[in-house]
């Protein structure tokens, strides 16, 4: 795993494209504060780019560096939650433009999976996560079920966890507005 990290690291530092496993389903990531490799993103899952995408953390502790408000039941809801929760935070600041969405926001999930957290932590910048498909295709449960197109589009393909057959899911979305008004997303 280590050498599959190292490896990511160089790549995202680059500019460049990963496909890689997270404590959900299968992702595409690039460095979040480089727009220009999110645009990227959105040009290989022809994705119109006014679809945010999330950013993933490895620590509760950089959730103010990224977005500006936090409610305090947001720590809460993280803390509480027992499976993989993207929380949409009013406020995005020190990612790319083309992150945020028109009303100023930005998804984001504190990893808890082993590969995804240590990979964010050496990296030390939020990584975009995004499924690993098409816009507008049904997201890979695993990594057999990921298209040749999108294989053919990244940069480097992390060889951690590839044979894992096992069924993932999306996260729960739950969107913060201002005041501490929680919405359910997904």
């Amino acid at each position: 795993m280590s050498e599959d990290i190292k490896k990511a690291c160089e790549v995202l530092r680059s500019g460049g494209l990963i496909l890689y496993p997270t404590d959900t389903i299968w992702g595409i990531g690039c460095d979040a504060t480089n727009e220009e490799a999110v645009q990227r993103v959105y040009n290989l899952k022809k994705r119109a780019d006014q679809k945010a995408m999330l950013i993933l953390l490895d620590s509760t502790a950089k959730l103010e560096t990224y977005a500006s408000d936090i409610p305090d039941v947001a720590w809460d809801l993280i803390d509480l939650s027992d499976k993989p929760l993207t929380v949409i935070f009013s406020h995005a600041r020190n990612i790319a433009p083309n992150l945020i969405a028109d009303d100023g926001s930005i998804g984001i999930r504190v990893t808890q999976e082993d590969f995804s957290r240590k990979l964010c932590e050496r990296f030390r910048k939020p990584v975009v996560s995004t499924s690993a498909n098409i816009s507008g295709q049904p997201s890979p449960a695993n990594f057999l079920q990921i298209s040749d197109e999108i294989k053919d589009g990244v940069d480097y393909i992390v060889q951690y966890r590839q044979k894992d057959n096992n069924e993932s899911q999306p996260s729960s979305i739950i969107k913060l507005g201002d005041g501490g008004i929680v919405q359910i997303i997904r």
